[in-house]
């Protein structure tokens, strides 16, 4: 069975077995990303740190990621995807080998630094996944433009799939495990898919034609400039009431366990990403170009963490309802972006096109966790809600400068 698995692999096109590694070497890497993200969270909290404290210990994982967004999109055009993506890897063991310190030792600026490690891999693995689709995709075929986005959708929404399962994973395996032995687990896996990526992942694949300036990394398009402008209020918007207020606010307020917290927000992700790979099918019910279908998008998920504020906290169930609905609605929104930026982006340099928008989403994450963790301790969760609103408008009305028509540039 496995010859036949691997001759059928064989026949395969080289664009979709390349398409396949890189999509399996991003799954096992989200798995521990999401891991690590609910280990640390459930972990610390419970080690009596603040939510202000916890949202610390990410500053350096969400404000390293906006420098390796635009550093990493340069080094891909030099040096090529596969190069950067073998780099996240390679880091990632490494900030997961960092934790494996006794107890004693994971002081507050010892666990800051490994998040720093871990988050600039994860955004050189980012962009290093989203680049190579506009790499491997066939310019010259028919409804490539359509297969674009397909291409994209599944890779973006099986990736935010597998996060949820990490955070459902982070809570078993704190449970399982304890802290130190779920961070080996993980790192031996890594170890095996970095070794497979090395060996069978194709040299220079995104490589520029020529070597870029560094300069060149901030976008002289509008069209991107836009994006990434409305990408980053999209991504405040999610991360400042979800990243530590939510889980905090369920553990503390409602006494779930770390198992229910984890479930919940591993089902949030898991369905979050799955919706993405059907996205390409809701946005063709609005029709118009990019603009129309990007402003429709955000104005209606705009008003929904507003009505949650409105609600009475105190029945979870509006809560979980309402964060289910907040996931369809946003998992839509940002799939549409993930297209559009690559779309937008030029075929040679992708990488730099990508890796600038990349650092508007995590510049947008960075400011959402902090406030995630500053608005929770001093105001609440609602407080979190209201912020979310006014964030998802504020994206809405940037889209308006979007082009109307859906042209490459």
């Amino acid at each position: 069975m496995a010859e036949s698995l691997g001759a059928r692999l064989g026949a395969l096109p080289f664009e979709i077995r390349q398409y396949l590694l890189i999509t399996g070497n991003y799954w096992a890497f989200t798995l521990t990303d999401g891991a690590l993200r609910m280990l640390v969270v459930l972990h610390f909290h419970q080690l009596g740190y603040t939510p202000l404290e916890v949202a610390l210990l990410f500053l350096f994982y969400e404000a390293f990621g906006v420098v390796t967004n635009l550093v990493g999109g340069w080094l891909g055009a030099r040096l090529g995807l596969n190069r950067t993506m073998n780099l996240g890897l390679g880091l990632q063991i490494v900030a997961l080998t960092m934790l494996m310190v006794p107890s004693a030792a994971l002081t507050v600026p010892w666990v800051m630094a490994a998040q720093a490690l871990s988050g600039i891999a994860k955004d050189l693995n980012k962009m290093s996944a989203k680049s190579a689709v506009k790499v491997l995709v066939p310019r010259d075929s028919a409804g490539a433009g359509s297969a674009l986005y397909r291409w994209v959708a599944i890779l973006t929404g099986s990736k935010n799939a597998l996060k949820g399962v990490g955070f459902f994973l982070g809570g078993a395996l704190l449970t399982w495990l304890g802290f130190r032995g779920a961070i080996i687990a993980m790192a031996v896996m890594l170890v095996a898919v970095l070794g497979l990526s090395l060996v069978r992942l194709t040299a220079d694949l995104g490589r520029g034609r020529r070597k870029p300036k560094f300069t060149e990394v901030f976008s002289k398009s509008r069209a991107i400039n836009v994006l990434s402008a409305a990408r980053f209020c999209l991504f405040a918007a999610r991360d400042v009431w979800f990243v530590v207020a939510l889980p905090v606010f369920l553990y503390d307020q409602h006494g779930w366990s770390h198992w229910t917290v984890g479930g919940l927000l591993a089902i949030w992700v898991i369905g979050y990403g799955g919706v993405q790979t059907q996205a390409p099918r809701l946005t063709g019910l609005v029709k118009g170009g990019p603009r129309t279908v990007t402003v429709f998008w955000a104005s209606m998920l705009a008003g929904l963490p507003a009505l949650l504020a409105l609600l009475p906290l105190s029945e979870v169930g509006w809560l979980v309802a309402g964060l289910l609905a907040f996931g369809v609605l946003f998992a839509i929104n940002s799939s549409w972006h993930s297209y559009l930026i690559v779309h937008f982006a030029r075929a040679d340099g992708v990488s730099m096109d990508v890796g600038f928008y990349y650092m508007a989403n995590a510049m947008g994450r960075l400011v959402g966790t902090m406030l995630s963790g500053w608005l929770y301790q001093v105001h609440g969760l609602s407080a979190c809600l209201w912020v979310s609103a006014a964030l998802v408008a504020a994206s809405a009305l940037m889209a308006l400068a979007l082009p109307g028509r859906q042209q490459a540039t």
